[in-house]
């Protein structure tokens, strides 16, 4: 009710505040289906995941084992945002279909978050579809959207790096009222995860409810900052029950130094109290960041550093919060490199081909190397990842914007670490289509 109560009063003061802002998007509506977005994507992936040194993947049913998973599939998404009929107030929809299809898979190689298990035979299933939608209204700048949605924020951030995206189910206010600073404000009560169709099957549905308010501001084209702040309520039927309360804060600034060359600095932090209620248990953990980068034509080079500190054993605390709530500098292809007292350098190197007549092909590598990890009875845990990565986007023609990537990671660790050794391959293929 909280939580209630103050979404309205921010859309109170939104409303009051209109002429702070640079225009009205309610005002220039023109009207439900004047302004609808129908929008389809299509997406191929082939994973593989080859744990070295003895770590296996085990069939849960059969028991069948492998040393590694492997499995392709496509993921079908549409997406539709209505517009907003016209006057003060604002209503429209947004619905989405999701369609996977199982492509190759086997027993003992299926588990890459791909496709959901048959409860029988422990084998992927075929395929799996989804279907959602929510309701909006908007009144002067400022947007209410409940129900089951996609969100992008760094305390509550829907995963979309399989066949298909993790869904929450909630409202989230959105305002731009005052130029230049974007509020959220939201509440939500399930998580669906990528390879299940059902409400709360994400991290077996620990996620009882969680609370947002944040907001960025950008004080000049150069220079802006966030702060986010979550309180989650988490716990399930045989298990104990948990309050995590997150705050956010990032700093970015690009520094211009001459033509076609400048610095960037993006600084992020993470500071997350978790209170285990059965227990009396009280942690605390912070992660931060710091990412340097140089730009100059068809050439970046960045440096970053992040760091853990507290006490809360595993490190940071992500996931029911969505797979993708990790805004920090060396959460990367495989490993995040924010275990508990955990240190990380990353050394980054990309280039973009467009300079030099090939628009739309780009090369990526980096290596990550993390020590000081605190497994409880050691503290002299090491870990280094290496990513290497190539994507090339079809500029024109009738195939435009269908898109070719390769991604390879090869990540080592010791025992204390904690984490297997894995050498991952990823081929993706995209095709993003516009129908409205």
């Amino acid at each position: 009710m909280q939580m209630i109560k103050l979404s309205v009063i921010a859309l109170a003061v939104a409303a009051a505040s209109t002429q702070m802002a640079v225009a009205s998007q309610q005002s220039e509506s023109n009207g439900f289906i004047e302004d609808s977005k129908l929008d389809a994507h299509a997406r191929v992936l082939y994973m593989n995941r080859d744990f070295r040194n003895g770590a296996a993947n085990s069939n849960p049913v059969t028991g069948k084992r492998n040393g590694y998973r492997e499995e392709a599939g496509l993921g079908l998404k549409a997406i539709y945002e209505s517009g907003f009929t016209q006057g003060t107030v604002g209503f429209g929809v947004d619905a989405f279909g999701l369609q996977g299809i199982k492509l190759d898979s086997g027993e003992g190689r299926h588990s890459n978050n791909m496709f959901p298990s048959d409860g029988r035979s422990g084998k992927a299933q075929d395929n799996y579809s989804q279907a959602g939608g929510a309701v909006k209204a908007r009144i002067s700048n400022t947007t209410l959207k409940y129900g089951e949605q996609f969100v992008s924020l760094p305390v509550l951030a829907t995963d979309d790096s399989r066949l298909l995206p993790e869904t929450t189910t909630g409202f989230l206010v959105t305002s731009n009222e005052i130029e230049n600073l974007e509020l959220n404000l939201g509440h939500f009560t399930a998580l669906t995860a990528m390879d299940q169709t059902y409400h709360d099957s994400a991290n077996a549905g620990v996620l009882r409810s969680l609370d947002l308010i944040g907001a960025r501001y950008n004080f000049t084209d150069d220079l802006s900052a966030a702060y986010y702040y979550s309180d989650a309520d988490l716990g399930h039927k045989g298990a104990g029950e948990a309050r995590v309360k997150k705050h956010y804060t990032n700093v970015n600034y690009n520094l211009p130094l001459a033509e076609e060359q400048n610095l960037n600095f993006d600084f992020n932090m993470y500071n997350t109290k978790f209170n285990n209620k059965d227990a009396s248990e009280k942690d605390t953990n912070n992660v931060w960041s710091l990412a340097a980068a140089y730009n100059i034509g068809a050439h970046t080079f960045t440096a970053t550093h992040q760091r853990v500190t507290g006490g809360l054993d595993g490190g940071y605390l992500y996931g029911y919060d969505g797979g993708s709530a990790v805004y920090l500098a060396n959460d990367v292809q495989y490993h995040g490199f924010h275990k508990k007292g955990e240190k990380s350098f990353q050394a980054r190197y990309d280039l973009d081909m467009a300079t030099f007549g090939v628009p739309g092909l780009s090369f990526m590598t980096r290596y990550v190397r993390g020590s000081n990890i605190d497994s409880g009875t050691r503290n002299d845990g090491k870990n280094w990842e290496r990513d290497i990565e190539a994507k090339y986007v079809l500029q024109s023609g009738v195939a435009k914007d269908l898109a070719f990537r390769v991604r390879q990671a090869t990540f080592r660790a010791n025992d204390a670490a904690g984490v297997a050794d894995n050498n991952e391959v990823r081929l993706i293929v995209e095709y993003p289509l516009s129908i409205l």
